[in-house]
C-alpha cells in the first residue's frame, strides 16, 4: 500500500528545478506571459468554433493583444469498419491544424507549425447516434488539435515580459 510521502515530493521537485525544469505556467514562464495576450482568428465553422473555445480557455480571454494566431484547419473521414454487406461499421476521422503565431506590433512571424491527430467513431446505432458520435468525434478531435497547439506554443515560444522571442522551425 502506498502513502502520499512529502519528502519524496520535495526532493523530486528539487530535482527537476536543478535540471532546469520549470513550470509551464509558473512565474515569468511562456504560459503565464501569454495569457490574455493571444487574439486568435474567429470561428466560422462548428470545428474552428470547438478549436478556439478551447485554445481560448488555455490562453485565457484576450486583454490586450499581443499576439495574433491564425490557423487553418483539414479534416478528412474514412471509412474503416465494412461489414459484407458494405455497412460501415466505424469512421477514422483525421485531422491537422497549420497556424502562425505572429506579434501584432511588428508583424514579425513567432512560429509556423502543424498539429495532427485522429480520433474514430462508430456507426452502429441509428443515424441519430451516428449523427451524435461523429459531432462528438470532430469536437474530440479539435480540442486535442488545440491541447497540441499550445503545447508547442509555450514550449518553444519564448515571451521575456512582453518582448517575443523568434524561434527557429
Amino acid at each position: 500500500m502506498s502513502s502520499f510521502d512529502r519528502r519524496t515530493l520535495l526532493i523530486s521537485l528539487a530535482a527537476l528545478a536543478g535540471c532546469g525544469f520549470t513550470p509551464a505556467y509558473g512565474p515569468g514562464s511562456s504560459g503565464a506571459a501569454l495569457r490574455g495576450k493571444v487574439d486568435i482568428l474567429a470561428p466560422d465553422d462548428r470545428e474552428s468554433y470547438t478549436l478556439v473555445n478551447r485554445l481560448t480557455d488555455q490562453f485565457g480571454p484576450t486583454q490586450t493583444p499581443l499576439y495574433r494566431l491564425a490557423y487553418r484547419i483539414t479534416t478528412s473521414r474514412n471509412q474503416v469498419g465494412i461489414t459484407r454487406d458494405q455497412e460501415i461499421l466505424r469512421y477514422h476521422v483525421t485531422g491537422e491544424v497549420e497556424y502562425t503565431l505572429t506579434d501584432i506590433t511588428s508583424g514579425r512571424l513567432l512560429a509556423k507549425r502543424k498539429a495532427s491527430s485522429f480520433t474514430a467513431y462508430s456507426a452502429t446505432g441509428s443515424s441519430v447516434d451516428t449523427l451524435t458520435a461523429s459531432r462528438d468525434a470532430y469536437d474530440r478531435l479539435m480540442v486535442i488539435l488545440a491541447d497540441q497547439m499550445v503545447s508547442q506554443i509555450i514550449a518553444t515560444v519564448e515571451v521575456p515580459g512582453d518582448l517575443p522571442v523568434e524561434l527557429s522551425e
